[in-house]
């Protein structure tokens, strides 16, 4: 019995590990937090960032000092909605918006159907999100994130 089960641990189909994960590291995702928040400061607008885990976990929160006290719970929750989702909440915005079949999608509890949150992603799996809330619209909220992700992409690798 005992050689046939290392006879099994070893084999090839056993012996591998099929899932590799990527981890976003907690101070990794300080800085884009603090990055999306200086960016969107530099064009006037006080924001709320959230960086959370792949599973949407948070792992960084930053409120820029004027920003409304609502828009760090709404970044939290744009994050979340990208992180479990694996894609940027405005292109959630449209599809909910272009098919009513699914526009179920915004009571799911924690989610927020606005635009401004992205996931952060390495090759083609997601290894977080950062959502963005505050600045006049969701689209700004977005570049914002967008430009956090874009500063720190090198260090994902």
């Amino acid at each position: 019995m005992a050689a046939a089960i290392g006879a099994l641990a070893s084999s090839s189909a056993l012996g591998q590990d099929p899932v590799q994960k990527t981890s976003l590291k907690t101070r990794l995702a300080v800085n884009i937090a603090e990055m999306a928040v200086a960016e969107c400061a530099v064009d006037g607008y006080s924001v709320s960032a959230a960086v959370t885990d792949r599973s949407g976990v948070l792992l960084a929160l930053v409120r820029f000092e004027k920003a409304g006290a609502h828009t760090a719970d709404a970044s939290r929750q744009k994050a979340f909605t990208s992180a479990s989702s694996r894609s940027p909440t405005s292109a959630i915005v449209e599809n909910v918006a272009g098919n009513p079949r699914v526009a179920g999608l915004a009571d799911i509890p924690g989610y927020l159907v606005l635009a401004g949150g992205v996931p952060i992603k390495v090759g083609e799996g997601t290894i977080g999100a950062v959502g963005v809330a505050g600045a006049p619209n969701g689209g700004l909220d977005e570049d914002c994130a967008n430009i956090a992700i874009e500063e720190v992409k090198r260090r994902l690798m």
